[in-house]
């Protein structure tokens, strides 16, 4: 019995690891946000490529600026639900097994992306954007690093469940 809690203990130290991982999309995140916010004035935009700007943005809502007009509530309410799916993430990530890497890694980047997000939403009453891509008069909305985190994270996920998790379960059966 104390050989399994010592291999337990370890697993969830290596599950930790991967919390750097979460950290770097947080700190990048919060560096270029703050880079975009001190050198750009709000709607200021650059045009990189005839389908790519830096536009900087202040979303007051969620994705897509959902509820950004709702009179200030919504600012607690997705910061609730940030906070409970962190926790949710962090204590799914400590729970995974060796061989779970690749979603340990998906787990991770939507960690960062929400906890950078949180954090504008919480310290700035609004999340900072800045990537804007655009097609002729199609705009899809201005987002940042925090929101990548999330999307490719959340493509992961996708990819673990439809190919990985099958695998995994086949070998423990």
């Amino acid at each position: 019995m104390h050989i399994e809690r010592n291999e337990v203990n370890a697993q969830t130290r290596k599950n930790l690891n991967w919390l750097w991982l979460a950290l770097a999309v947080l700190v990048l995140d919060y560096l270029t946000k703050a880079w975009f916010s001190a050198n750009m004035q709000l709607g200021e935009s650059i045009d990189l490529l005839p389908f790519f700007s830096w536009t900087l943005a202040h979303n007051y809502g969620a994705a897509f600026s959902f509820l950004h007009d709702a009179g200030g509530w919504q600012r607690w309410f997705f910061g609730a639900i940030a906070i409970v799916v962190s926790v949710g993430l962090t204590w799914w990530l400590v729970r995974l097994k060796d061989n779970e890497r690749f979603l340990a890694c998906a787990l991770a980047l939507v960690l960062g992306g929400a906890i950078g997000n949180l954090y504008d939403r919480m310290v700035l009453g609004y999340v900072v954007d800045f990537i804007h891509v655009h097609y002729g008069t199609w705009h899809f909305p201005a987002f940042n690093i925090a929101d990548c985190g999330i999307s490719v994270g959340a493509f992961m996920l996708v990819i673990d469940s439809l190919f990985f998790e099958k695998k995994r379960q086949a070998v423990h059966v």
